[in-house]
């Protein structure tokens, strides 16, 4: 009996990690539905925390490094709830302890994460402060004096407003510009604000346009507005451009002080009328015509010195510049149309057409009207013509994104038909050259990012003089509701209503039918009852984008003629009628709509060239759909496609979508031979529970289509299943299984186009390269490389040993490109870089390492190489 009282004291020594095992076993499901939970409250506040993001970067705040950290943890600890998830459905009777113990530690971590996420001091601080703007300018010939003459009652106490003002194409915001831009330099006030006001005042954008180049977020109640943007403006010591002023308004109805002596404040306004510069109480300049000596100098720097070669041409040239009136904008226009001429009778036309011109009018916004005339007839191509004329669609002084206006020119048929969609892109740029260059257009940058081009206001009065009744714009005019009936005359044949607040249902049946072209975009709208479109049997060209609109009215369905359809962002749009009938439709957009089924009927446009079936309530396309478009383009549908039907687009050229089978994109791969779309962004395998695009955030209007490839939750173990095209540019592998290494990946040593690689949550992949499998060339050009949360990784490049030598042979030239380089959360490796690599690294400009526990060293001693793996 002696043995007993040991064996108790066993049993009571264990009884505590015992009860737990047993409690662990036991509760595994109530410790799992708890941990749903958490990680429930926790996507919760993530959600909140997000809200809050957004919101403080709209007010020019910058995120807290500490708050982006915090989101990308709450990413991870997601994707381990999903591998919980999985493991419990599986789990054996005898590892449920374990799992038990491993959910109930992460219980604790998911409460600590929790926890971390309150920011009680904000989730952004203050981004550095704007002082204004710097803005393009262009030569000052015979201005310079009128600039230093503002510049000093800038400078000075005496005067607090001033008024410069004189006709259309003067140069008056060209002299602004100039002294915005000095006036950054110097330095002597806390802002320098440009505001365009333009023709159609509108309070409430003035109001919104300055609160935004103050920085700040105004409140929900407006009446506030004017006292909210007195008290900022009111603490800072300012100059303020108010540009293109057609009328008198109260400063105080906009919230802007009057400047004072006392505060050091200014307020410049530039305007076509003395009157209005006189009543606000302005110190007036007026901006006189140049010289025929400054005219002559300025004409020349347009048209080249070749034209002073001849004497004959000199003479006639000089006439012209006479003509042109002393109006820099005039005298570029007509300089740029006639540049390269060298013929002395083609310049004899020019004036005469000029004179009859000019002589026939009065009024000096319709005498500049014929000399911008005269520039825009000197296109000749109609086609080019009407291209320009279509920009007069947008609002006044809007920055129109270049690639957006010539998929517009595309739907409008400005634009040839090419044999390629990239071809009529080409065209279009040719065309903006032209217009640029003829200065009918002006190049702009839009957010610092994407190129644009504007036009000039006089520019535009012009072209829209030349449509007369057959434009009605209201652009980005402030309106509310829709123009009535009486407004929509029959020889309408474009009507643009884009960027207003137009709420109310559309309750009219407009008489238009010869309109072609009808813009509601950027509107309110909810509602377009059937009757509206009832007229309008030859509209082509139909676009709701951005609007509240639930609802499409059936009539859609009848209007035959429709070649395009544009319902981008249309967020709450879930009900379609039959498209049926609309056999001529070239193009059907519905990024970002909520609808959940195809439309009805869309088998039939056989016709389109471009169509767009993001949307989120979308999973799969019937069968057979996708191969009867055989004219398409681009194809953006970010659902599943059927790789044997995708192959059959033979003329596709831009393919943004997902293969959830692998073997549907390897039979795509093989179907292509060496024929891929020019453009392409494809997502390979099933997709994990809210997997949208990782590298987007799920955004695709971020998406820069260009030759990426995206690998998720595949089982890629065969070397010889999976093909990647051999120009693919990107290459994104997460969350793959049986993925040993890349050259697991058929063709990926063929990829020498390939600039960037990301590989992560790959749990299997123990190195990037394996040189036993095969040779590669295809890192030689790779300039960023990702590695996140590969634990299993334990070197970068393994190569097979050499039985003659004693150390491992050099790889041919890898890395020899590579600029970044990032390894993050790699757990067991243990050294970086061969000390052999080291020469492929001449270019490597930036190297990221994080939370990888075992690593050691960066570089590896030659003689430690081969333990690397140990």
């Amino acid at each position: 009996m002696e043995f007993l009282v040991p064996l108790f004291e066993v049993i009571k020594c264990l009884g505590g990690p015992t009860s737990r095992y047993l409690n662990q076993h036991r509760k595994l499901e109530e410790n799992v539905n708890d941990l749903r939970r958490k990680v429930n409250d926790l996507n919760i506040r993530k959600q909140d925390l997000e809200l809050k993001k957004e919101a403080e970067i709209r007010c020019g705040k910058v995120v807290k490094k500490e708050v982006e950290n915090w989101f990308e943890t709450v990413r991870s600890t997601n994707v381990e709830m999903e591998k919980i998830e999985m493991k419990f459905r599986v789990v054996s009777y005898f590892s449920r302890a374990r799992l038990g113990r491993f959910v109930c530690r992460k219980i604790e971590e998911v409460e600590r994460i929790y926890q971390q996420g309150s920011f009680p001091e904000g989730v952004a601080v203050d981004g550095p402060p704007a002082t204004g703007v710097t803005l393009l300018t262009t030569d000052l010939e015979g201005r310079m004096d009128v600039k230093e003459q503002i510049c000093e009652y800038l400078r000075g106490d005496d005067v607090g407003m001033i008024g410069v003002c004189g006709m259309g194409g003067i140069g008056k915001t060209a002299i602004m510009k100039h002294i915005n831009n000095q006036l950054l330099k110097e330095n002597q006030f806390d802002a320098v604000i440009w505001l365009t006001v333009s023709k159609e005042f509108n309070v409430v954008k003035l109001q919104e346009d300055l609160a935004c180049a103050l920085d700040h977020c105004l409140p929900k109640n407006k009446l506030a507005w004017p006292t909210v943007l007195m008290e900022i403006l009111e603490r800072k010591r300012y100059v303020l451009i108010l540009d293109d002023v057609w009328e008198k308004f109260a400063l105080s109805d906009v919230g802007i002080p009057e400047p004072a002596s006392h505060n050091g404040s200014k307020l410049v306004i530039t305007s076509r009328s003395i009157e209005v510069c006189n009543s606000m109480g302005c110190k007036v300049f007026k901006v006189q015509p140049l010289s025929q000596a400054e005219s002559w100098n300025l004409f020349l720097r347009q048209v080249g010195d070749g034209v002073l070669q001849d004497p004959t041409l000199k003479e006639h040239v000089n006439l012209i510049v006479g003509e042109c009136g002393g109006l820099p904008l005039a005298i570029l226009t007509i300089a740029s149309s006639m540049k390269g001429v060298d013929d002395a009778f083609e310049w004899k036309n020019a004036l005469n057409e000029l004179r009859e011109r000019v002589t026939s009018v009065k009024g000096s916004d319709t005498i500049i009207f014929e000399h911008l005339k005269f520039s825009y007839d000197r296109l000749r191509d109609s086609k080019i013509q009407n291209c320009f004329l279509y920009c007069s669609l947008y609002p006044e002084d809007y920055h129109i994104e270049k690639e957006g206006l010539i998929e517009n020119w595309i739907d409008e048929e400005l634009i040839d038909e090419l044999e390629n969609r990239q071809a009529m892109h080409d065209r279009g740029h040719t065309v903006l050259n032209k217009l640029v260059n003829n200065c009918l257009l002006e190049n702009v940058m839009i957010d610092n990012a994407k190129e644009g081009v504007k036009m000039h206001d006089v520019v535009r009065d012009m072209a829209l003089s030349k449509r007369g009744d057959h434009f009605m714009v209201k652009a980005g005019t402030g309106l509310e509701k829709i123009p009535s009936e009486r407004k929509w005359k029959e020889s309408l044949e474009k009507v643009s209503l884009m960027n207003n607040s137009i709420s109310e249902v559309l309750l009219i049946s407009p008489k238009c039918p010869n309109l072609s072209t009808l813009l509601l975009q950027k509107n309110n709208l909810e509602k377009i009852l059937g009757s509206f479109f009832e007229h309008m049997h030859k509209i082509k060209v139909l676009d709701l984008s951005d609007t509240g609109i639930w609802d499409l009215p059936n009539s859609i369905s009848t209007l035959t003629s429709l070649t395009a359809l544009i319902l981008r962002r249309c967020r709450r749009l879930r009900h379609m009628p039959s498209l049926a009938k609309l056999t001529a439709l070239r193009k059907l957009d519905l990024f970002h709509t909520d609808i959940k089924e195809v439309p009805h009927g869309i088998e039939m446009l056989e016709n389109l060239t471009y169509l767009n079936l993001y949307a989120s309530g979308l999973k799969n396309l019937p069968m057979g759909i996708i191969s009867r478009f055989s004219n398409l383009q681009v194809l953006r549908a970010w659902l599943n496609i059927n790789g044997e039907e995708a192959a059959k687009l033979r003329k596709l050229e831009i393919l943004l979508g997902a293969f959830h089978v692998l073997q549907d994109f390897e039979g795509y791969a093989k179907s292509l031979s060496s024929q891929w779309p020019t453009k392409y962004w494809l997502r390979v395998g099933s997709p994990k529970i809210g997997y949208l695009v990782p590298r987007y955030g799920g955004n695709l209007e971020d998406v820069e289509i260009d030759k990426e490839v995206c690998f998720t939750n595949c089982k890629m173990g065969n070397e010889d299943f999976v093909v990647l095209p051999k120009d693919t540019k990107t290459l994104t592998v997460e969350h793959c299984r049986n993925l040993k290494s890349l050259s697991n990946i058929s063709l990926f040593c063929e990829a020498n186009e390939l600039k960037t690689c990301t590989i992560s949550w790959c749990e299997e992949i123990e190195c990037v390269v394996d040189f036993s499998l095969s040779s590669c060339h295809s890192l030689q050009n790779i300039e960023i490389l990702r590695l996140r949360k590969l634990w299993n990784l334990h070197e970068l490049v393994r190569v097979a040993a050499v039985a003659s030598t004693s150390h491992t042979p050099t790889p041919p030239g890898i890395f020899t490109s590579l600029k970044e380089f990032y390894l993050i959360g790699c757990s067991s490796i243990k050294k970086l870089f061969p000390v052999h690599l080291l020469q492929g690294f001449q270019h490597l400009e930036y190297i990221e390492v994080k939370h990888c526990k075992k690593l050691e060293k960066i570089i590896a001693e030659e003689d430690e190489e081969n333990q690397n793996v140990d």
